[in-house]
C-alpha cells in the first residue's frame, strides 16, 4: 500500500521502468538494459525520478562480482542520483512530491526511479543544475567522512589525495583547499596534473616521474593522506607522512595487502585509519548528510566546490560509462542522463 501522504500521486507513476542491471558477474558488457518494477518506498523512504546517475569505482566492483550490495539493497547499480521526488513514506516530514535532490543511494540508481532513506538526501545546491548534483553525494559523503571526520583535516595541515583527477581526487582537492589545506595530489598525466593545480592543488606529483615521498618529505610530510591504491603505496605513505600524520585508506586499487614496519606508527605517532561507505548505517549516513549540508553546502555557494564532469552517457550506455571509468583516460566525474 502506499503511504497515506502520497495516494494522491503514486497513482499516476508507471508500474514499471528502464533500468540497467547486472546479467552476471563480468566487464562493462554485462551491463544490460531491462524494465523492473519500481521501487517502493519505505516509511522513513522517499521515491525519486532520476534524472542523472553518478558513475562510480564501486559500481565497476559490483558489476565484477567483488562488491555485493548489502541486504535489502536494489541488486542494480548506482550509489547516487539527482532528481525529482514522487513519493514519500508515512514517516517522512523534510521532503515533499516535486522536490529537487540529490541523494546517497544504497543502490538502484542506475534506474528511472530509486528509493533512498529521506535522510540521506540533500538539497540541490543553489546555481547547479541536476547534472551537477548527481555528482554531489557519493564523492562529498565519502570525502568529507574519511578525510574530515576520521583523518580530522583542518588549516594549514599538508593534505596529499591520490589519484587525484578522479572524482574523489578532484572533491578533495577543492574541499582541502576551501578549509584552508597545503594540498598536494598524484596523477599520471601531466594534463591530468595540470587539472588538480586548477583546482587548487600546491603541487600536483606526476606519480610517472616523481616520487611523491621524496616531495612530501622535503616540505615536511603530509598530515594527512587519502589513498585508494593501497598495496605498494601504503609503506610508502607511512614514510610519506609528518609525525603524527593520518594515513585513511578508503579503496584498493593495487591490492589489501602490505608488509608494514609497525615501529614507525609507534615512534612517529602514525594514524592508520579507513572506511567503505555503503555499509555504514543509515543513521551513519545521515549524520554525514547532515555535515555536508551545513560545511560543504556553503562551500558549493560560495563558489569555492563545484563537480568536475567529464563525459555524460545515455543510461543504455552504461557499459560504454564503465568501459570509460576502467580507463582512466577521464578526468573527474562520469555520468548517466537517465530522464528521457
Amino acid at each position: 500500500m502506499p503511504p497515506e501522504n502520497d495516494r494522491e500521486t503514486t497513482h499516476s507513476l508507471p508500474g514499471t521502468m528502464r533500468a540497467v542491471e547486472i546479467s552476471e558477474p563480468g566487464g562493462p558488457e554485462v551491463l544490460t538494459p531491462v524494465a523492473r518494477p519500481l521501487p517502493v518506498p519505505g516509511d522513513h523512504d522517499i521515491l525519486i525520478r532520476v534524472a542523472h546517475a553518478g558513475v562510480n569505482r564501486p559500481d565497476a566492483l559490483q558489476r565484477a562480482g567483488a562488491y555485493k550490495a548489502p541486504p535489502g539493497a536494489s541488486d542494480l547499480p548506482g550509489l547516487e542520483a539527482a532528481g525529482t521526488v514522487v513519493a514519500v513514506g508515512r514517516s517522512v516530514t523534510r521532503w515533499s512530491v516535486g522536490d529537487r535532490v540529490c541523494a546517497l543511494l544504497p543502490g538502484g540508481g542506475y534506474a528511472e526511479y530509486a528509493a533512498t532513506p529521506a535522510d540521506h538526501a540533500l538539497p540541490v545546491p543553489d546555481g547547479l543544475d541536476l547534472r551537477a548534483a548527481a555528482c554531489l553525494p557519493e564523492t562529498c559523503f565519502t570525502v568529507w567522512s574519511n578525510v574530515v571526520m576520521r583523518g580530522g583535516l583542518r588549516a594549514g595541515d599538508r593534505f596529499l589525495v591520490h589519484g587525484g583527477s578522479s572524482g574523489i581526487g578532484t572533491t578533495a582537492i577543492q574541499i582541502a583547499a576551501a578549509l584552508g589545506a597545503d594540498v598536494f595530489a598524484t596523477a599520471g598525466t601531466d594534463a591530468k596534473c595540470a587539472a588538480c593545480t586548477r583546482l587548487g592543488a600546491h603541487r600536483a606529483i606526476n606519480y610517472r616521474s616523481e616520487d611523491f615521498v621524496d616531495i612530501l618529505r622535503a616540505a615536511g610530510g603530509a598530515d594527512v593522506i587519502l589513498d585508494m591504491v593501497g598495496g605498494s603505496y601504503i609503506p610508502r605513505n607511512l614514510k610519506a607522512l609528518a609525525d603524527d600524520g593520518r594515513l585513511v585508506q578508503i579503496a584498493f586499487l593495487e591490492s589489501p595487502k602490505a608488509e608494514l614496519n609497525f615501529a614507525q606508527v609507534m615512534l612517529r605517532r602514525l594514524t592508520i585509519t579507513g572506511s567503505t561507505l555503503r555499509p555504514q548505517s543509515d543513521a551513519a549516513k545521515a549524520r554525514i548528510a547532515a555535515a555536508l549540508e551545513a560545511e560543504v553546502w556553503p562551500m558549493i555557494a560560495a563558489g569555492k566546490l563545484a563537480p568536475v564532469i567529464d563525459s555524460a552517457f545515455p543510461l543504455e550506455q552504461a557499459a560504454k560509462a564503465h568501459a570509460l571509468m576502467e580507463s582512466s583516460r577521464h578526468i573527474g566525474k562520469i555520468v548517466l542522463d537517465v530522464a528521457a
